[in-house]
Formats: C-alpha cells, structure tokens, sequence
C-alpha cells in the first residue's frame, strides 16, 4: 500500500463526497486489498499526529498516534475485518463492519474524521456482540444472515 495513493483516495473522498474513493482508500489501509490484514504501521501512516481515538461503551481515549500504533502493536489477536458498507459525505465517514476474534464475533461502528489533507484526525468506535431477537418481532423482520 502506498501512503499517497491512500491518501489521494481519501482526500478525493472528502472533496467530492466520493463513497467509491473512500471504501477504496479504506480497504488499502486495512489491509483487505492486499489480503495482509490489519496493519498498525499502516494505520499510523495515515493519522493525523493528534490523533484521537475514543471508545465511548468502555469510557477509552487514546490520544495522537504513536499512543494509537503502540495499543494495536500491544494487541494479543487483531481480528480479522469485514467490511459491509462504508457511508458518509465531505468529512465524516462511516465504517460499519464485523469483527472477527477467532470466533468472538462484534459489529462494528466506525465514526472516521478527516482534515484536507486526507488524514484521519478523530475515530470513535462502537462494539456490540449479536444477540438473539426478542420472539415478539420475528412479525415484522427479517434476518440479517
């Protein structure tokens, strides 16, 4: 992955509203294109230096990126990543995705902030795990899988 190319997708996605530019940007620092997987030296590259990345459910800020790259190079098990659709306009994108810790499955909300430059300046990320729908609904859904 080139850090420019990356960059240039995003900072095309942010001028234009360009979702194609944005999932295509993401996927390269993610690692999905290559097949390679989460990568924190890859991430590091694309954050602003004042970084910050809060985790609202477990009351977590991590600020600037060399604390970033540190915590996910500590990281027992990255998971593997799925993405299902990335969504958003001028700044503020979305990643709504599943992550999978061997088998320890969360759904994934990613709230991804970007300056002109293209670099990711603020992250807020939100987990939770399936569980089972209440009986009282199967009326008027339908499952997801």
């Amino acid at each position: 992955m080139s850090e420019s190319e990356v960059l240039d997708l995003f900072r095309r996605a942010v001028a234009d509203d360009d979702p194609v530019a944005m999932r295509a940007g993401l996927d390269r620092v993610l690692g999905l294109t290559s097949g390679t997987g989460l990568s924190a030296e890859e991430e590091y590259r694309v954050r602003h230096p004042d970084y910050v990345m809060e985790m609202p459910q477990s009351g977590e800020r991590i600020r600037g990126r060399e604390a970033m790259r540190a915590m996910q190079e500590a990281f027992p098990t990255p998971p593997q990543l799925t993405v299902r659709r990335v969504v958003g306009a001028g700044r503020v994108w979305v990643l709504e995705g599943v992550n999978d810790y061997g088998g320890d499955v969360w759904h994934v909300a990613l709230v991804l902030e970007f300056d002109d430059d293209g670099r990711i300046v603020r992250d807020t990320r939100y987990y939770a795990q399936p569980v089972e729908p209440p009986a009282w609904r199967a009326p008027w859904v339908e499952p997801l899988r």
